[in-house]
C-alpha cells in the first residue's frame, strides 16, 4: 500500500511547540475564520470595499484583547500563540489581517507602549472590544523609509493644546478609524511625538487611495492635517523621540514575518489542492515531476520561514529579540513568500489569474506585504549595521 499523502504545510510540526489548550483554541479560531471571514474575502477584495460586518465577527473572537489580556479576557497567551494566530488570519485573508494588525498592533500597541496609565485605561478597553477602531499615521507622501529623519508633519505647542500640520499617506483603516495615532515632529525640540486624534476633529481629512492592486480590501488613506488642535491630554505621554516609535515598529515587523508565512502557507495549500485535483493527460498534475518540484520548493520555503519566525517569538518571549532579528525575519520571509506565491500561481496556469481559484488574490497581496514595515533594502541595512558595526544608511 502506498503511504498516505501528508498535506500539512507545517511539515516539521512547529505547532507541536504550543500547549494542548493553545492548539485547541487555534483550531477553533481557524474553523470560525473559515466559516465567517473567508466567504467575505474575494468579493470585498474585488470591489475594493471594506466588509464592515467583519468587524463584529472579528470582535466576537476577542482577537484584539489577546495581545493585552488586562483589557481582554485576562488570560495571557504565549508569544508563539500570537504568531500562529497571525498566521491563521493571513491564510484566510491578508487584507482583513492587515485591518486587525493596524488596529491591534500599531494603534493599540502605540497607546499601550507610549501612553500613561490614564490614557491606556481611557482608550484600550473599547479598542480591545473593537467598539473603537484605531489607525496609525506615520508614513508621509514624501517620506517612507526616511521618515525617521525626514518627517515633515509638525506639532507646535500652544498652551495646553498642540497644533498639527502636514500630510500622511498609506494609512490603513484611515478612512473610517475612530482614533488615529499621528506622529509629528515637535517644532520646539525637533523630536517625534505621538498624538491620538479623534475622527471628526476639525482640520483632519482622510481620502481613500484608489486603484490598488494589492490588499484591495484595506482602506488606505491620504490624510491631511490642517491646523488640527489636539489637547496635551491626548499626546502619548511616554513617547519622547522616534526611538520610542521604532520600538513599536520592531514588534510589528516581527508580526509581518508571520504574515508572510500565512500568505505562503495558503499559497502552498491552494497549490497542493489544485495539483491533486486537476487532471491532465489522464492523471492528476501532482503526479508529474515538474509540478512536484514546484510544490517542494514552496514547502521548503515555508518550512524555513516557520523556523525563523518561531525562533523569533521564542527570543521575544525571553526578552532577547532585538530590532535586527525582527528586520532579518521580515526581509527573509517576505522574499521567500514572494517566491512561493509566484510558484503557486505558475502551477495554476491560466486559472491562476482569476479570483475563483483564490491564488490570484494572494499573489497580488504578497506585493504589499513585501513592501511595508520597511522594505527589504532598509531591513537589510539594519541587519548589516548589526553584523559589521558600520552604518550604510545614506
Amino acid at each position: 500500500m502506498p503511504k498516505p499523502a501528508n498535506p500539512t504545510p507545517d511539515f516539521f510540526g512547529f505547532a507541536d511547540l504550543l500547549d494542548d489548550g493553545e492548539r485547541a483554541e487555534l483550531a477553533a479560531i481557524r474553523d470560525y475564520l473559515e466559516a465567517e471571514i473567508k466567504p467575505l474575502a474575494n468579493d470585498a477584495w474585488d470591489r475594493a470595499e471594506f466588509p464592515f460586518e467583519a468587524v463584529g465577527k472579528i470582535a466576537k473572537l476577542g482577537l484584539a484583547g489577546y495581545h493585552y489580556p488586562e483589557y481582554g479576557d485576562g488570560r495571557p497567551r504565549s508569544e508563539l500563540f500570537s504568531g500562529f494566530l497571525n498566521l491563521e488570519l493571513n491564510r484566510v485573508d491578508p487584507s482583513l489581517a492587515v485591518f486587525a494588525g493596524v488596529h491591534n498592533g500599531l494603534a493599540m500597541g502605540s497607546i499601550h507602549g507610549g501612553g500613561d496609565q490614564e490614557q491606556r485605561d481611557r482608550w484600550l478597553p473599547d479598542m480591545a472590544a473593537m467598539r473603537t477602531i484605531g489607525a496609525f499615521a506615520l508614513t508621509e507622501p514624501e517620506g517612507g523609509s526616511d521618515v525617521a529623519g525626514g518627517m515633515r508633519t509638525t506639532a507646535r505647542r500652544d498652551g495646553d493644546t498642540w497644533v498639527l500640520n502636514g500630510a500622511k499617506r498609506w494609512i490603513g483603516n484611515g478612512t473610517f478609524a475612530d482614533v488615529v495615532v499621528v506622529w509629528a515632529r515637535d517644532t520646539a525640540d525637533g523630536n517625534v511625538k505621538g498624538f491620538v486624534v479623534g475622527k471628526g476633529t476639525p482640520g483632519f481629512t482622510a481620502t481613500k487611495i484608489e486603484g490598488k492592486i494589492a490588499l484591495r480590501t484595506v482602506q488606505n488613506a491620504d490624510i491631511t492635517l490642517d491646523q488640527v488642535r489636539v489637547p496635551e491630554a491626548d499626546r502619548l505621554q511616554r513617547i519622547n523621540s522616534f526611538r520610542d516609535t521604532a520600538a513599536v515598529l520592531a514588534r510589528t515587523r516581527g508580526g509581518v514575518a508571520w504574515q508572510a508565512l500565512g500568505v505562503a502557507v495558503r499559497a502552498y495549500e491552494l497549490a497542493r489542492e489544485y495539483a491533486v485535483g486537476r487532471v491532465q493527460f489522464g492523471k492528476p498534475i501532482g503526479a508529474f515531476q515538474m509540478i512536484q518540484d514546484l510544490l517542494v520548493k514552496i514547502l521548503g520555503n515555508v518550512t524555513a520561514m516557520f523556523g525563523m519566525v518561531v525562533r523569533l517569538n521564542q527570543l521575544t518571549a525571553a526578552g532577547r529579540a532585538g530590532a535586527e532579528q525582527a528586520a532579518l525575519a521580515k526581509a527573509f520571509t517576505t522574499t521567500r513568500m514572494r517566491e512561493c506565491v509566484a510558484w503557486a500561481r505558475e502551477l495554476f496556469g491560466g486559472n491562476g489569474i482569476v479570483l475563483d481559484y483564490e491564488i490570484a488574490r494572494f499573489f497580488a497581496d504578497a506585493e504589499a506585504v513585501y513592501s511595508f514595515e520597511g522594505s527589504r533594502e532598509m531591513n537589510t541595512l539594519i541587519v548589516g549595521k548589526s553584523i559589521t558595526g558600520h552604518s550604510a544608511f545614506a
